[in-house]
């Protein structure tokens, strides 16, 4: 298997994965390749969005979701990237432990 590097659309973190996996993230989120934090976030607001009414198409709401994570990423860019990662991971497990 061929490895290849991918970076986040959303926070740049670069992970190394196999161009299988890499294609597989690309279609979950329109094309967009995200790292395992981000996308995990993305999934659980897009979730949360349907859970929370709405009637949004499951679709329309991952597009929003990735949206506002990506909205949020842009602004945490001037961090320390180990900064971005921890502040990614802290709010992730509030969001779960707040369910």
């Amino acid at each position: 298997m061929e490895v290849e590097s991918a970076k986040c659309e959303c926070c740049e973190l670069r992970e190394d994965c196999t161009r299988g996996y890499i294609l597989g993230v690309k279609a979950d989120f329109g094309g967009r390749w995200l790292c395992g934090l981000c996308s995990e976030a993305v999934r659980d607001e897009a979730a949360r969005k349907r859970a929370g009414g709405g009637g949004a198409a499951a679709a329309g709401g991952m597009e929003e979701a990735l949206r506002d994570h990506m909205s949020f990423c842009a602004k945490c860019r001037k961090k320390n990237p180990a900064f971005r990662v921890a502040d990614g991971m802290r709010q992730m497990l509030l969001r779960r432990r707040s369910n």
